[in-house]
């Protein structure tokens, strides 16, 4: 390998938004080498089956728009 150029790899922590840590080892530059995580599988649509209900709002919410209904 090329010296100089690859970044450093090194051990952090990471927060998530339940207030669990872990410790990994990453190229991410981080202060303090603690990444708090806003998203993770329990807070996230996707994982937490809220999609479903996000998409159904927003298609209530077009035709709501498209035809003149307001709330």
């Amino acid at each position: 390998m090329k010296k100089g150029i690859h970044p450093d790899y090194e051990e952090i922590t990471v927060v998530l938004s339940d207030g669990t840590e872990f410790k990994t080892r990453s190229t991410m530059d981080v202060k303090g080498d603690t990444y708090r995580s806003e998203v993770d599988s329990k807070n996230h649509p996707f994982y937490t089956d809220n999609l479903k209900l996000q998409k159904k709002a927003d298609r209530i919410d077009r035709f709501n728009k498209r035809y003149g209904k307001d709330n």
